[in-house]
């Protein structure tokens, strides 16, 4: 007899399949394989980016972040560095979703249409700056697949350890059933694939993280209850959630600078790229700041209400399974249980499917598309499926480590995409003046700041997308303001797509 929890994943991960499917016979070129035709609605467009955005890590490494009640070598102990760093690391992702929706989509939309009909960030970048070297498209390929091996990697390792706690499967299998899942659907539907299944994906977590923490609190008897509990587990101290008195200001900083990563992460903003109209990304901005509010503060009270009801002590690795114990633990209905943890494998699945395809076409379109200029459409569209292949199993050999932290592997990523696009992005968009040299510049800048800093100088306990983010920036300005102008005709570019985002209101 097939358990009532087994039989719902069973269901769901055959609802991925069958849309990747269904889109498989939808698409007839690569245009409709990378970007689906720019044909997202509001809904569409911010909640696939919303889910391809806080992916494994909103379920598993921020809750383990803010779970308080460490095993150490000296016994259990309360600690609340982690969660002032959760909850400073959520502030600033809430302020850089509402600035990257605000600053960068509508213009994004527009410039990407205007310059030659952009297809990806690659794509963009030599479209904008007129690069007949290439050079613009190919080393922006480059740092997405170095990167987004890393990201993908993280997911791989949040779906071993959720079918390993539930399925009681060792790591390697529980690893590789979570990756064939993801592979095929990317694999067959590409890009309106991942954007529907992100969608009910995004659906499913938002509800989780909604559900969760609410029947847990009220199960502990409310604000008091759970106090009393933290109380008794820290040995009769009242637990102490003074953000300022728990946090130094490199905490404070290098948590609060995860938001400027927004504005560089290819998967987030190719949803901008994506949605059918410039005037329809306000609607999708205020949808995608009531998910991720909600999604924000629900993964965050995880953690905290999470260690008052379980009561075990866990080790910071172990921390990251507390939604899954938690559900264990509160959650008796094994319909309803499997429809809670299936939320964890969509947030996985969500954003690990948009970077794998990401990827995927920075290799199709950025690397062969310039080596090999003669390809055919066909033959592009399928070097970017047996890309996704490669990709996937690069990226499952980096995951192979049990002990590998979401969190940490997702930092890492982070800071390099966040640091090598995001000044650029901004300033591509925002100031006429940037110049394809020091666009070169500033990449380079931040792709290898973010690199030699988190070898040699991560003992600052600075996150290196800050140092990084800044010497990218500058680097642009300065080199930008000492080349010569750009030419008329990208001026005119960039004159005709500021024009269109003003008159998209």
């Amino acid at each position: 007899m097939i358990d009532a929890r087994m039989l719902t994943f069973v269901v769901y991960l055959l609802i991925m399949l069958g849309i990747g499917f269904f889109f498989f016979m939808k698409n007839r070129n690569v245009k409709d394989y990378v970007l689906g035709g720019r044909s997202l609605n509001p809904w569409l467009s911010a909640l696939s980016a919303q889910a391809s955005d806080m992916s494994g890590w909103l379920l598993m490494g921020l809750p383990g972040l803010a779970y308080l009640y460490i095993a150490t070598q000296n016994g259990p102990a309360m600690s609340y560095r982690g969660l002032s760093e959760a909850l400073w690391t959520a502030l600033g992702l809430l302020v850089g979703t509402y600035l990257n929706w605000l600053l960068i989509a509508k213009r994004l939309r527009t410039f990407t249409q205007v310059a030659n009909d952009s297809l990806t960030v690659s794509d963009f970048f030599e479209n904008r700056f007129e690069d007949k070297s290439h050079f613009l498209r190919i080393f922006s390929g480059i740092v997405i697949l170095v990167f987004f091996i890393i990201y993908t990697s993280a997911q791989f390792v949040a779906g071993a350890k959720l079918f390993d706690t539930i399925l009681g499967w060792d790591y390697t299998s529980s690893m590789l059933l979570g990756a064939v899942v993801i592979i095929g659907y990317t694999f067959l539907g590409g890009f309106l694939a991942v954007c529907w299944t992100d969608m009910i994906q995004g659906l499913l977590m938002f509800a989780a993280l909604l559900i969760l923490p609410l029947m847990a609190f009220f199960q502990v008897g409310g604000m008091s209850g759970m106090t009393e509990r933290l109380a008794a587990l820290a040995g009769g101290t009242m637990p102490d959630f003074n953000l300022f008195a728990n946090s130094s200001v490199t905490l404070i900083l290098s948590s609060l600078v995860w938001g400027l990563g927004y504005f560089g992460m290819p998967h987030i903003i190719v949803r901008f790229m994506g949605i059918r109209s410039a005037r329809e990304v306000k609607y999708a901005r205020w949808i995608a700041m009531v998910w991720v509010v909600v999604g924000l503060l629900g993964a965050v009270f995880v953690g905290v209400i999470g260690t008052s009801y379980v009561q075990t002590a866990m080790t910071a690795a172990e921390s990251e399974k507390i939604f899954i114990n938690l559900c264990l633990n509160l959650v008796s209905n094994p319909v309803l249980q499997g429809v809670l943890l299936v939320a964890i494998l969509a947030a996985i699945m969500s954003t690990a499917s948009s970077q794998l395809l990401v990827a995927a076409s920075a290799f199709s379109e950025d690397i062969c598309g310039n080596l090999f200029q003669n390809l055919s459409p066909k033959k592009k569209l399928l070097i970017m499926r047996i890309a996704v292949l490669l990709i996937a199993g690069i990226a499952l050999y980096f995951a192979k480590d049990e002990n590998s932290s979401v969190f940490r592997l997702v930092q890492y990523a982070w800071g390099g995409l966040g640091a090598a696009f995001g000044p650029l992005i901004i300033l591509s968009l925002y100031w006429k003046r940037t110049t394809r040299n020091g666009a070169i510049t500033g990449m380079i800048t931040g792709f290898l700041v973010v690199i030699l800093w988190k070898q040699f100088l991560a003992f600052t306990g600075i996150y290196e997308l800050l140092p990084a983010f800044v010497l990218s920036f500058a680097a642009i300005v300065v080199v930008s303001l000492l080349d010569k102008k750009p030419s008329q005709s990208i001026e005119e570019t960039f004159d005709a797509a500021v024009a269109m985002a003003r008159e998209a209101k």
